[in-house]
C-alpha cells in the first residue's frame, strides 16, 4: 500500500465512523440506559467468548487498564485502527494493560479468526454477536473505545478511529498505566 493511500485511509478512519449493528430484538430488556455508560461510572461487567472459545469476564482484569474496543470486520475505520492497537498491545506489559476487542460481527469467529490472522493481531478478540454488551455500553457507532482504569471505572469514551501510535494516543495510555 502506498504512503498516500495509507494516509488517505487513516484520514477517513479518523473522520469516519461505521454505524453499529442493530440493538437487541424487540422485547429484550435494556441492560443500561439508552445513552450507555458515562465517563466516571463503573464499567458494566460482562462475559463473552474469545476466538478459542474461552469465556472472558471483564472483572478478571481489575487492577489493569483495559482498552475496550467495539468494532466489526466490515467497518473500514475499524480495520485501519487495528494495527495501531496491536502496536499498543505489544508495547505495554500485560500486568498493567489489556486490550479487549469486542466484535459485533454476527458470524463470530468464522469472520474474526481470518481477519485476526490476516492482520497479525495478538490481543483478545471477543464476540458480541447479539450486541447485548454493545447496547449496555451505548456503542451506537463503530469503532468505539472505552478506557477503563485499574479500579474498573470508565475514564474515556472515544467515538471513531484513532491513531493510537500518535504521541497523544500513547501519552493517554501511559498516563492511565502510570496511575495507581
Amino acid at each position: 500500500m502506498t504512503g498516500a493511500l495509507l494516509g488517505l485511509l487513516l484520514a477517513l478512519a479518523v473522520a469516519g465512523r461505521c454505524e453499529a449493528a442493530p440493538g437487541p430484538t424487540a422485547g429484550a430488556e435494556p441492560v443500561q440506559e439508552r445513552g450507555g455508560v458515562r465517563v466516571g461510572a463503573p464499567a458494566p461487567n460482562f462475559q463473552l467468548y474469545d476466538l478459542t472459545g474461552r469465556l472472558v469476564t471483564l472483572s478478571n482484569y481489575r487492577g489493569r487498564v483495559v482498552f475496550l474496543n467495539f468494532w466489526a470486520t466490515w467497518c473500514g475505520p475499524c480495520r485501519v485502527e487495528m494495527p495501531a492497537m496491536e502496536d499498543l498491545y505489544r508495547e505495554f506489559n500485560r500486568r498493567d494493560f489489556e486490550i479487549l476487542a469486542v466484535s459485533t460481527d454476527q458470524q463470530g469467529a468464522a469472520v474474526t479468526r481470518p481477519f485476526s490472522e490476516e492482520m497479525g493481531l495478538t490481543f483478545p478478540i471477543l464476540h458480541d454477536s447479539d450486541f447485548r454488551v454493545g447496547v449496555a455500553y451505548g456503542a451506537r457507532t463503530l469503532p468505539m473505545t472505552f478506557l477503563v482504569n485499574r479500579q474498573g471505572v470508565i475514564t474515556h469514551r472515544i467515538f471513531g478511529a484513532r491513531d493510537w501510535q500518535s504521541p497523544e494516543g500513547r501519552q493517554l495510555i501511559k498516563k492511565l498505566v502510570a496511575a495507581p
